[in-house]
């Protein structure tokens, strides 16, 4: 009996890419009092593994937390996996505005304490206590009340990116910090204010409007369904958007666009950016705000001595990331030294400014043609391998290599080998290698710049 992943996220990739099938990226939560969450746990992974599931899961005997993708062919065998369960029956499932194949390549469902880690150890606190749910309209007027208070319940790499107009930003890294904070900033206004929040799929906002009804305030409000759901309303229903920016995901993605608004900017140069990025340094992987000019300057890395270490032989790059001190940078989320642009205040007790900064319209999107996909990347010669399997290149075309990882790198090719052999030109079935200036990843897509 499966439990358990047993295909590497490559070989998952290939898998997507050759079956050709469209997959939904969706989102869903429930909190519900499970008696035994490992045996939940088991049951949900054998009934979504041979519905090619994918995803990150969190169960816990306060319920449920998912954000996954499965192919839109099953996605009524999905419901009925989940509509079994009492507790889900009817549940609201938050399909993403943009749908990426890869947004994730391995299922995972673990047993968590929480579903949400909130750091809480207070019996008398009943989760079940809600905030009032507000709909998109209803949302959109509360935020025109010159009583209400809107506090964005997301960490600060998720909110500097896109956010409602007006909202308080606390300046937090996880969830658990927030809550204190916000009761201490806002105690004075626990009767006389509205508490208006929002996060990305409202799992958060539920469990802090009841934590907060639990200290007193009076009126707590939470946008139901958080931005994903609020996103489809707005389009739906003819609203005008409230939310400027793109709203963080936590995938490959790590960003829908919602509006064409940038509101933050690239962490190494100021300019006006909001793409994430992390680090391509092994040892390092530290999630920043990078532009394309940066990207190619800084060979997608987030400082000078990051460069330095990727172009180290492989085992020497082993050995410098080993050790406590190189791991316990690894994954943190957009607060560095090494980050020019990029607030690295260590106090977490002041909210950043509540004031939006101004809006810069993103530039019209790079016109292009899918050609092919990486099949192989030799790191000693710094040269890629790809299978062409649309349109045709040629020597002197300007290309984008497309990957979760490897972000978006531009080049024009200045020479190129089609099976082995020097080559003007390539069509569909080729392989075809050329140096690279950067690292690629397999299942990342090759596209032509189209003038």
């Amino acid at each position: 009996m499966q439990l358990y992943n047993t295909l590497s996220a490559e070989e998952r990739a290939i898998m997507i890419d050759d079956a050709g099938k469209q997959r939904l990226t969706l989102s869903f939560y429930a909190y519900a009092q499970l008696q035994n969450p490992t045996e939940f746990r088991n049951e949900l992974f054998l009934a979504w593994n041979p519905l090619d599931v994918l995803g990150r899961i969190y169960v816990a005997n306060e319920g449920i937390n998912a954000q996954l993708s499965l192919p839109a062919d099953n996605f009524y065998a999905f419901k009925d996996t989940i509509e079994k369960y009492d507790f889900m029956k009817g549940i609201r499932l938050n399909i993403a505005v943009e749908h990426e194949n890869h947004s994730f390549l391995k299922l995972t469902v673990k047993v968590r304490d929480k579903i949400v880690a909130d750091g809480l150890e207070d019996e008398t606190f009943d989760v079940t206590n809600i905030g009032i749910h507000l709909k998109a309209k209803e949302f959109n007027d509360l935020l025109e009340d010159p009583n209400t208070i809107v506090v964005d319940m997301r960490n600060h790499y998720e909110s500097e990116i896109g956010h409602f107009t007006s909202a308080i930003k606390p300046d937090v890294d996880t969830f658990r910090e927030s809550l204190p904070i916000i009761e201490e900033q806002l105690s004075e206004h626990k009767q006389d204010k509205k508490l208006l929040m929002y996060c990305t799929g409202g799992i958060r906002c539920e469990k802090a409007s009841a934590y907060f009804k639990h200290k007193g305030f009076e009126n707590v409000y939470q946008l139901e369904g958080g931005i994903i759901e609020y996103t489809r309303q707005v389009k739906a229903e003819g609203l005008e958007s409230k939310f400027i920016g793109k709203n963080f995901v936590f995938d490959h993605r790590l960003g829908e666009r919602i509006t064409d608004d940038i509101v933050s900017q690239c962490h190494q140069c100021g300019e006006p950016c909001d793409v994430h990025t992390n680090c391509v340094n092994e040892g390092c992987h530290l999630l920043f705000i990078q532009c394309e000019k940066c990207k190619t300057a800084m060979e997608n890395c987030c400082s000078a001595e990051c460069v330095s270490i990727i172009h180290l032989p492989e085992d020497e790059q082993k050995a410098v990331r080993r050790g406590i001190i190189n791991g316990n940078k690894i994954f943190k989320k957009g607060k560095s030294d090494v980050l020019t642009f990029k607030n690295n205040s260590e106090s977490h007790s002041i909210f950043i400014a509540d004031e939006p900064k101004k809006a810069v319209h993103k530039e019209p999107k790079i016109k292009k043609t899918y050609v092919g996909k990486a099949i192989h990347f030799y790191p000693k010669a710094t040269i890629g391998q790809f299978l062409i399997e649309d349109d045709e290149l040629k020597v002197g075309d300007k290309i984008l290599i497309k990957g979760s990882t490897t972000g978006e790198q531009q080049m024009i090719i200045d020479e190129m080998f089609v099976n082995e052999i020097a080559s003007e030109k390539a069509i569909s079935g080729d392989n075809v290698t050329f140096k690279l200036p950067f690292r690629i990843r397999l299942s990342d897509k090759l596209y032509k710049i189209v003038k």
